[in-house]
């Protein structure tokens, strides 16, 4: 009996050699391929690698590393320390397991021209900017998310389109989740163009905005001309921003 419980602990320990060493090139060609989704240039293990380019839905990653927690499968999850670098850059820690993806100290840098890709959007628009992205914690849930702590920002955001050209400047707000959707929060100290508001991101890509904008000093001469088509002023004197549907483009 001895013996036994030998060899089947010593099978054990190869088998698990096996799994730390044989290259993830190995691994991803024999692994069922989701759609949408291709690996270029892959290097290293399943618990310390990198791939060249990762393209997603059509947006692609590039210089993608990895290195697993060893100690995170014994929670029954997969944690790894993660960056890219590219068009889109960032880093930070990204797990997962039976109850889904969870993300800790998480930084993703990119502009907003990769974000929008070739759709189109209404009234011919075209917009420039960079967006950061930081997430403290956050983890998976129905429709998004479970839990968010963290904030969007875009810098020099640029909007051009039929009705004229806006620089918009930079824009900060904060993400929570509300009820599993995604909820952005925005205060008129978060901006230069007076708007305030939230705006929640539902199911299928549908997103309520409950906002409000006033006239500043640091407004585009376009913006401040367009405020009267919104609706009326209320006594503190902000225009209405309200919407509910699908997200334009999406």
């Amino acid at each position: 009996m001895r013996f036994v419980k030998y060899g089947v602990a010593a099978l054990a320990l190869y088998i698990l050699f096996l799994v730390i060493t044989v290259p993830v090139s190995m691994v991803w060609q024999l692994a069922p391929k989701p759609k949408g989704v291709q690996v270029l240039g892959l290097e290293g293990s399943l618990w310390q690698g990198r791939a060249a380019t990762l393209t997603v839905s059509g947006r692609t990653l590039e210089n993608l590393s990895w290195k697993v927690a060893p100690g995170s499968l014994l929670q029954g999850k997969v944690e790894a320390a993660v960056s890219v670098s590219g068009a889109i850059s960032g880093r930070g820690t990204v797990a997962y397991g039976l109850s889904g993806l969870e993300v800790e100290g998480l930084r993703l840098d990119s502009p907003v021209s990769v974000l929008v890709g070739k759709r189109r959007l209404p009234f011919r628009t075209q917009v420039a900017g960079e967006i950061n992205l930081n997430l403290a914690d956050g983890a998976q849930g129905q429709p998004w998310c479970e839990r968010l702590d963290g904030r969007l920002m875009v810098q020099q955001l640029d909007v051009n389109n039929q009705f004229g050209q806006f620089p918009l400047g930079n824009l900060s707000s904060k993400l929570s989740c509300q009820q599993g959707n995604l909820m952005l929060t925005m205060t008129e100290q978060d901006n230069r163009i007076g708007v305030s508001g939230t705006a929640m991101l539902k199911a299928n890509m549908q997103v309520e905005l409950d906002a409000r904008i006033r006239a500043t000093d640091s407004q585009p001469e376009a913006l401040t001309k367009s405020l009267g088509f919104l609706g009326q002023a209320d006594a503190s004197g902000a225009y209405p921003l309200q919407y509910s549907g699908r997200i334009p483009g999406f």
